[in-house]
């Protein structure tokens, strides 16, 4: 893309932060239930450190509630959202499977299906080895992803719809050979124009995390449907997941 911040400049930044449906990520109620279970798990005084940071959606909360955050994004649009909420946050600019900061900390997550924003698993191991590198001893890292929805694919069929409306479709494509898919949006605007525009992922499993986790020298801790603390079951849409570093 010519854009310096890929799929997530200036025209994502913008409007990123809009208020969402109840129950959606963006969810002010979901929002702080999020901040609360990352608060406890960072611990008293912890600190913590967030794999693409954006715009702060989750960090400035979690910030409030007393815990030491710090962030990577590659976007700099982004991350001047978030400075603009608060910029007591240090953030550093690059690639969250790669890129190191200083320090050793409780926590680092990784929230919202963006581990899947790495589109090879080469890049995702890459990802649970730099998160086990950031903590200290008994130290947990935490992903939410969505299960992928293969069981809504009828044989010979790759697209599944997420979104309907009179001026916006959105739906997912799935390579099954390969794990690759797609978020594809098509908007129609007031005048009549038409606009297009597509976000590559990688979809992973459970189990295939657990192994990454291995790989990287973490063991797992906790399963959940939700930041309620559901189990995590057969009939589960994602998962949030921890793993610790002995």
């Amino acid at each position: 893309m010519d854009d310096p911040d890929g799929h997530f400049g200036e025209s994502v930044a913008q409007t990123y932060d809009g208020v969402g449906a109840p129950g959606s990520e963006f969810d002010p109620a979901v929002i702080a239930r999020t901040a609360d279970v990352l608060a406890e798990l960072a611990g008293k005084a912890g600190n913590a450190l967030e794999f693409a940071i954006g715009t702060g959606r989750i960090a400035v909360p979690l910030a409030e509630r007393g815990v030491d955050v710090h962030g990577i994004d590659m976007s700099r649009a982004m991350v001047a959202r978030l400075a603009s909420k608060n910029d007591t946050i240090p953030v550093t600019i690059g690639d969250f499977s790669q890129t190191r900061v200083d320090g050793e900390f409780d926590l680092v997550y990784l929230v919202f299906n963006t581990v899947m924003n790495l589109t090879t698993q080469e890049a995702q191991v890459d990802c649970f080895a730099n998160a086990a590198a950031h903590l200290r001893p008994g130290g947990r890292f935490l992903i939410e992803v969505m299960i992928p929805e293969l069981r809504k694919l009828p044989a010979g069929q790759t697209v599944v719809p997420f979104t309907v409306t009179p001026s916006h479709w959105g739906f997912d494509s799935y390579e099954v050979a390969t794990q690759a898919m797609a978020s594809n949006y098509v908007t129609l605007h007031e005048d009549g124009r038409g606009e297009f525009s597509a976000v590559p992922f990688r979809y992973l499993w459970p189990s295939e995390m657990d192994l990454m986790a291995r790989i990287a020298g973490l063991r797992p801790e906790h399963r959940w449907e939700s930041w309620e603390r559901d189990p995590f079951t057969n009939e589960s849409s994602k998962i949030i997941a921890t793993w610790v570093k002995p």
